[in-house]
C-alpha cells in the first residue's frame, strides 16, 4: 500500500513538471510570435517607406531632367543673343573706329624730327617693290592646344621646308619640329617631333625662323641676339644688340625684351629704351651679318601693347587690356611714310580665349601665326595696297 502512494506521488509530481514546462514553451513560443509579428510589421514599413523615397527620388529626378532642359534652352537663347551681340558690334567697330592709341606731343615732334635727321639723313633703301598693307583680317583658324599659356609658333620663312617650329615657354631651350602643319595638328601633343635643343635659352617669345636659321634673344650681361643653323646644329653667328638701358617693349608681355619679326623687306627688331621709355623703336637687321642697318622711334605706345609685326617695312602693333579683351591693331608705323595712323584701318582680332603673347607674320603665305593662351591660331589676311589709301 505504502509502495503504491509512492507511485501516486511521483507520478504527481512529473505531470507538475511536465505541465510547467509545456506552459514554459507556450510563453516562449508566444514572445518569439510577438516579436516576428513586430519584425514583420517594421520590415512592411521598411519597405513602404523605401517605395515612397524611390518615388520622391524619381520625381525630383524628373523635375531636374525638366530644369536642366530648360536651363539648355536658356543658354542656347543666351548663346544666340551673345553672338547677334558681338555681330552687331564687330558693324559698328568696323563703321565707327576708334581713334588711334598714339600719345604725341610737342616735344616727342620735336625729338623725332631732330632723331630723323641726324640719324635718318638717308630715307631707307627698300628691297622689294611690296606694297601691301592690312585692310581686315578675313578668318581665324584654332589649329590646336599645345604647352603653356605663352609660347610661340612659326614656320621656317623663305626655306620651301614647310616645317612647323614651336617654343612653349619664355625662357627654354628646346624647340619641336614638326614636318608640316598636318603632322602638327595630328600629333598627341608633341610626341611626333623632332626635338632640337639650342645651345643657350631664349628669352621671351620673340623668336623667328628664317632661310633655316633660328633668330632669338639671349638675356645674359648684355643682349645678345643668336643666329642658330638648324642643319648644321651649330651657332652660325651672334651679336650684341646695340642697345642700352632696355625695357619690355610691350606693356602686356613683359618677358619680351626684343622681337624679332620677318617680312618681305628681311629681319627685324622690335624693342623699347628707357630714353623713349613710353614708345616703341624699331631697327632694320641684316639676317647675315646681324648687323643694324637702321633704327626708328616710332609714335606706337608701349602702355597695353602685347604683341607686334612687321609686313612691307610697316610696323603693326596689337593692343588689349589687362583684361584679356578684343585685341585689335591700332597703331602703325611704316619706314618710308607711305601709311599714317590716319590711313590705317582700324582692325580688331576675331574673339578669342586671352591675350596674345606671341604674333608672327609669314610673307610667303601672308598669314599670321599667334599664340593665344596656349592655343595655337591662324590669322587670314586681307591685303590692300598702300598708295590705295
Amino acid at each position: 500500500m505504502r509502495a503504491l502512494v509512492v507511485l501516486v506521488t511521483l507520478a504527481c509530481f512529473s505531470s507538475a513538471q511536465h505541465q510547467a514546462l509545456i506552459d514554459y514553451l507556450e510563453q516562449r513560443l508566444l514572445a518569439i510570435e510577438d516579436r516576428i509579428s513586430l519584425w514583420h510589421e517594421q520590415t512592411n514599413r521598411y519597405a513602404t517607406e523605401l517605395r515612397e523615397l524611390k518615388q520622391q527620388m524619381v520625381s525630383q529626378l524628373e523635375n531636374l531632367d525638366k530644369e536642366k532642359e530648360a536651363l539648355r534652352i536658356n543658354l542656347d537663347s543666351v548663346g544666340t543673343r551673345v553672338d547677334r551681340v558681338e555681330r552687331e558690334m564687330d558693324y559698328l567697330e568696323t563703321q565707327n573706329g576708334a581713334q588711334p592709341c598714339v600719345d604725341v606731343d610737342d616735344k616727342l615732334m620735336e625729338q623725332q624730327v631732330t632723331l630723323v635727321k641726324e640719324k635718318n639723313k638717308a630715307k631707307y633703301a627698300k628691297l622689294s617693290d611690296c606694297k601691301d598693307m592690312i585692310s581686315n583680317i578675313k578668318a581665324m583658324k584654332i589649329l590646336k592646344r599645345v604647352g603653356g599659356p605663352k609660347g610661340m609658333w612659326t614656320k621656317d620663312v623663305n626655306s620651301g621646308s614647310g616645317k612647323v617650329y614651336i617654343f612653349n615657354g619664355t625662357d627654354d631651350d628646346t624647340i619641336h619640329e614638326f614636318a608640316s602643319v598636318h603632322a602638327f595638328t595630328s600629333s598627341p601633343g608633341t610626341s611626333l617631333a623632332t626635338t632640337l635643343k639650342l645651345p643657350s635659352a631664349w628669352k621671351g617669345a620673340g623668336h623667328v625662323i628664317y632661310n633655316s636659321h633660328v633668330y632669338y634673344v639671349k638675356e645674359a650681361e648684355e643682349l645678345m641676339v643668336v643666329k642658330y643653323d638648324i642643319k648644321k646644329t651649330a651657332v652660325a653667328d651672334s651679336a650684341v644688340f646695340p642697345v642700352k638701358d632696355h625695357v619690355p617693349v610691350y606693356g602686356l608681355t613683359p618677358e619680351t625684351v626684343v622681337d624679332l619679326a620677318v617680312d618681305e623687306e628681311g629681319l627685324w627688331a622690335i624693342y623699347a629704351t628707357r630714353q623713349n621709355e613710353r614708345h616703341i623703336s624699331l631697327a632694320k637687321m641684316d639676317a647675315n651679318t646681324l648687323d643694324v642697318e637702321q633704327m626708328w622711334d616710332t609714335t606706337c605706345p608701349r602702355e597695353n601693347a602685347e604683341a607686334a609685326f612687321v609686313i612691307c617695312g610697316t610696323l603693326y602693333v596689337v593692343y588689349n587690356t589687362k583684361q584679356p579683351g578684343r585685341s585689335r591693331i591700332q597703331c602703325v608705323f611704316d619706314v618710308n611714310d607711305m601709311v599714317t595712323n590716319d590711313d590705317a584701318p582700324l582692325v580688331y582680332f576675331p574673339k578669342r580665349y586671352g591675350a596674345h603673347s606671341s604674333v608672327k607674320y609669314n610673307p610667303v603665305e601672308q598669314l599670321l601665326y599667334a599664340w593665344d593662351d596656349g592655343y595655337q591660331i591662324l590669322y587670314k589676311l586681307v591685303m590692300k595696297q598702300k598708295l590705295e589709301v
